[in-house]
This record gives structure tokens, C-alpha cells and sequence, in this order.
């Protein structure tokens, strides 16, 4: 008797191995995030001509996690196809509102996504959505790198909230859509510190300045936030919500019944075939 045990799948799973290159990306992404704001200006770092070397050498990095957490987790041919639809689909909700007020609606589906498929699935899911949204969009450049990192980091969070086998309902959403607004303003804080170094021609009081100490440039990094990308980034934790709070139920349910049905982590167990009783001819009953 063959007995089939189904259980919560986590098509991409976070391994040691892939646990350690992600953990170095990131340490690695966060320096260069920042690092304008801590090259000492005497080191010759601080030159907004030498950014974009370091933007370009944070692309093979990603492919690097890419490649480890899929080798390391044995996807297979069911998950790289719901990979491949929901990046699809990300890739294709982007345009239908980047260019007015922040309204990006991909963002919900990548909470929803990350929380059903857990942090792995999620890293991988938003690096690749975020890829495959620049080369539809045109969007190709020296900022595409740190878009696939903070767009990776967005979903993985998803799929590190508390509670993936317990909390639903009303509960759930609401911490959902907590995450995505939060979230939504991060993304585009970190995104903005990858830019505003590079940007000249700005008032003395949000330009990047490299011969001020740090915290005064912070102070100058507020102030710029605020006057140019805090009503955009409000925009797009708005949908969030909404559309988290709206379309969250009936999506999650498609997500959860898709990936029970894909059954990526069922295992099959074969046991001894049940004894018959003497004098009973084999299929009566």
C-alpha cells in the first residue's frame, strides 16, 4: 500500500550553503549601499566615477544566490514553472503604474508570493521579477543590480513572518499588509541611498556632500527623502494595503491550493502489501 504524505511546500528552501552566500551578498550589498557615506575622502572611493564599477560587480553576485539556493534546494521542473509564471506576472504588473505616483502593483504580489512560498522561494522570486521587469520595461542599467537585491529582500521578509502554518484570516492579512506598507517605504529608502550620491546640481542642504562627516550627510539624506520621494514611495504603500487587504484572501487561497496540488515536497512511502485472509481470493471484498 503506497501511503502519500502531502505537506506545506517550500519549493526553495535556504540551505547552509545557500544561507552563506546569501548572508555574504548582503553584507557585500550593504556596502555598497553606504559606502559613499563612509570612504574616507582621501581613499579616492568617494567619486561619483567610480559607482558604477561597483554597481556592475554586484550583478554576478545575485546570479551567484540565484544559482546556489536552486542547485542546493533541488528544484524541480514544478517550481521553476511557478517561479517562472509569477516572475512573469510581476514582470507584467510593473508597468501598469510605475510611472504614476508610485502606484506599483507587482509589490502585493510579491508579499502574498514570499509568504506562501516561503523566504527562499522569495528571494528568488523577487530577484528574478525584478530582472525580468528591466528588460521588458527597458529599465536596464547600474541600478538594475540593486533593485534585484532589494526586491529580493522585500519578498524574502514576506516569507519570514511569523505564523506560515497557523495564522490566518483577518489576522494574516492585516500583518500582510503591516509588512507591505513598512516595506514599501524601505524599499524605496534603500533605493534612494544607491541614487542620491550620484545625483549632482541638488540644493547644498540634500546634496551628498563626501567632505562632511556622516551625520550630516544623513541629515541631508532625510531631507532630500522627504522632498523627493516620500509622497512616490506613500503611493506605492498605499496599493499595497489595499490591494493586500482587498484581493489578499482570494490570492492566497490560489497560491496555497497551487502549491498543494504541485505537491513540490511530497514524499512517497512504500510499505508492505496488506496480508489476505486464508480462503479470500485476492480483490474480494
Amino acid at each position: 500500500m503506497t501511503d502519500v504524505t502531502e505537506r506545506a511546500p517550500r519549493p526553495v528552501r535556504l540551505g547552509p550553503k545557500s544561507v552563506a552566500v546569501l548572508l555574504l551578498t548582503g553584507a557585500i550589498g550593504v556596502v555598497a549601499f553606504g559606502w559613499p557615506l563612509l570612504a574616507d575622502t582621501g581613499s579616492g572611493l568617494a567619486h561619483a566615477r567610480d559607482a558604477p564599477w561597483l554597481f556592475a560587480a554586484l550583478l554576478p553576485l545575485l546570479v551567484a544566490v540565484v544559482v546556489a539556493t536552486i542547485s542546493e534546494s533541488g528544484m524541480d521542473a514544478k517550481a521553476v514553472a511557478m517561479l517562472g509564471v509569477l516572475a512573469a506576472v510581476g514582470a507584467a504588473l510593473r508597468p501598469l503604474g510605475a510611472g504614476t505616483a508610485g502606484l506599483e502593483p507587482m509589490f502585493f504580489l510579491m508579499v502574498l508570493s514570499g509568504r506562501v512560498l516561503g523566504p527562499g522561494f522569495g528571494f528568488v522570486l523577487g530577484s528574478v521579477t525584478m530582472f525580468a521587469s528591466a528588460l521588458l520595461t527597458g529599465g536596464v542599467g547600474p541600478w538594475m543590480p540593486f533593485q534585484m537585491l532589494s526586491m529580493g529582500w522585500f519578498t524574502m521578509g514576506a516569507g519570514l513572518l511569523p505564523g506560515p502554518d497557523r495564522l490566518r484570516g483577518r489576522a494574516e492579512l492585516a500583518m500582510l499588509a503591516v509588512y507591505g506598507c513598512v516595506a514599501a517605504f524601505a524599499y524605496g529608502v534603500v533605493m534612494n541611498l544607491q541614487g542620491w550620491p550620484l545625483i549632482t546640481g541638488l540644493g547644498s542642504g540634500i546634496s551628498f556632500n563626501e567632505n562632511d562627516p556622516l551625520h550630516e550627510n544623513l541629515v541631508r539624506f532625510v531631507a532630500y527623502y522627504l522632498t523627493t520621494s516620500l509622497g512616490w514611495d506613500l503611493g506605492r504603500a498605499v496599493l499595497t494595503v489595499v490591494l493586500t487587504l482587498t484581493l489578499g484572501p482570494t490570492l492566497l487561497k490560489a497560491l496555497r491550493r497551487a502549491t498543494r496540488r504541485a505537491a513540490f515536497d511530497a514524499r512517497a512511502a512504500f510499505g508492505e502489501p496488506e496480508k489476505q485472509p486464508e480462503g479470500t481470493a485476492p480483490g474480494s471484498s
